[in-house]
């Protein structure tokens, strides 16, 4: 059982799909592995217990600090925390394997989301923390290095593909899943509806795991 504080994204189907493709690629010994938005901590726990020689977990919340923290002091795993956002705070930096479960709700709001919000509102198109990790994801890769990302089918899966590309990676899907509406898109079914995000009456989405990895010669 994780520490959940109030505020912060609780693991559910896109963690555990997301868990599954690592435990898949398999994690070598002298890994360097990033785990990006961590919440919890899940991820990065998941890479530790899988043997990364280091684990490197960044969040913008500090209550998600905290809990990925605590829930990593009670496993006995030292797992070092990095505090902002991922855009700013990892340059110069460089992973063997890098994991990203960003925000990735289309929202109509237009203030900067708050709380629990932080951990899937992704702007109008849901692509807001997305496209910024298939640009500079290049950047964070070692020479064999590879990411695996998770998200919504409903924010653009070719378009992730397409980015991933053109910064010169090899990009796949890896693995689906097809899940009902948690209570967020359920509230907003009426305006995703409306926007052509869904179809009327649908009430499930498809999760992928993205695979990008630098082309060996």
């Amino acid at each position: 059982m994780l520490i959940c504080p109030p505020g912060v994204y609780r693991p559910q189907a896109d963690t555990r799909l997301l868990t599954r493709a690592l435990t898949e690629a398999k994690v070598a010994r002298h890994s360097r592995v990033l785990d990006v938005c961590t919440g919890t901590g899940a991820l990065a726990l998941a890479a530790a217990r899988a043997g990364a020689v280091s684990v490197t977990a960044v969040d913008i919340s500090r209550g998600a600090l905290f809990s990925a923290w605590v829930n990593s002091r009670l496993r006995r795993m030292d797992i070092a925390l990095i505090h902002g956002d991922f855009r700013n705070v990892l340059l110069g930096r460089r992973f063997d394997i890098v994991l990203a479960n960003p925000p990735y709700v289309p929202t109509g709001r237009s203030d900067v989301p708050r709380g629990a919000d932080r951990s899937w509102d992704a702007g109008p198109d849901g692509r807001s923390a997305i496209d910024s990790l298939c640009r500079i994801a290049p950047e964070l890769l070692s020479r064999t290095g590879f990411m695996l990302m998770v998200h919504s089918a409903l924010c653009g899966v070719d378009d992730s593909l397409t980015r991933l590309r053109a910064s010169g990676l090899k990009a796949a899907v890896v693995a689906r899943a097809v899940i009902p509406f948690g209570p967020v898109l359920r509230s907003r079914a009426a305006w995703l509806t409306a926007r052509g995000f869904i179809q009327p009456g649908q009430l499930d989405e498809e999760l992928v795991v993205i695979r990008a990895d630098r082309p060996r010669n």
